[in-house]
């Protein structure tokens, strides 16, 4: 049954350095950027200090933005072990932010996000960004980090509206 109340969905994609971070709002089939940014960890930062400042930024994020939910980039292939166990240490903090906040959390493959927004897994970030952009009406191209994570709260949004088939993955 549809509602009128907006939904807003956190957009989270997780990396040690550079974090993208997004709420897009979905007001029946409009969809609006509320807030997009990257939380940044330069290299000479410890480990425990950029996982600090991941959580940190995701809750002040939803303390700010109220989402009803989050969705994140689901693991990936990754040949590099110690990117691996870096994202995922980051992946966690995300997590653990949203958790505390007890908002439920979503994942989703690479290759899903990438479908849902340009129609192709197969996407660059390019055509992520430019689309992106589009279809929340942006007048420029978000940074990198930033769009992915637009791309991301995008693919819930399509999941909870019905334009995919599949149901998303609670975690």
């Amino acid at each position: 049954m549809p509602s009128n109340k907006p939904l807003r969905i956190l957009g989270i994609d997780t990396s040690l350095r550079s974090t993208g971070i997004a709420v897009v709002e979905a007001q029946g089939s409009k969809l609006s950027a509320i807030a997009f940014d990257r939380i940044r960890n330069p290299q000479k930062k410890s480990m425990s200090q950029c996982l600090k400042q991941i959580q940190e930024g995701i809750c002040d994020y939803i303390a700010t933005q109220r989402p009803d939910a989050a969705a994140i980039e689901g693991v990936f292939f990754c040949k590099n072990v110690r990117t691996a166990v870096s994202l995922g240490q980051a992946r966690g903090a995300a997590i653990a932010a949203c958790a505390v906040a007890d908002i439920p959390i979503f994942e989703y493959a690479p290759r899903r996000i990438k479908q849902a927004v340009v129609g192709l897994g197969s996407a660059g970030k390019g055509q992520v960004g430019k689309m992106v952009m589009s279809m929340l009406g942006l007048s420029e191209l978000p940074q990198e980090d930033a769009a992915d994570a637009l791309a991301i709260a995008i693919c819930h949004l399509h999941n909870m509206t019905g334009y995919a088939a599949l149901a998303p993955k609670e975690i």
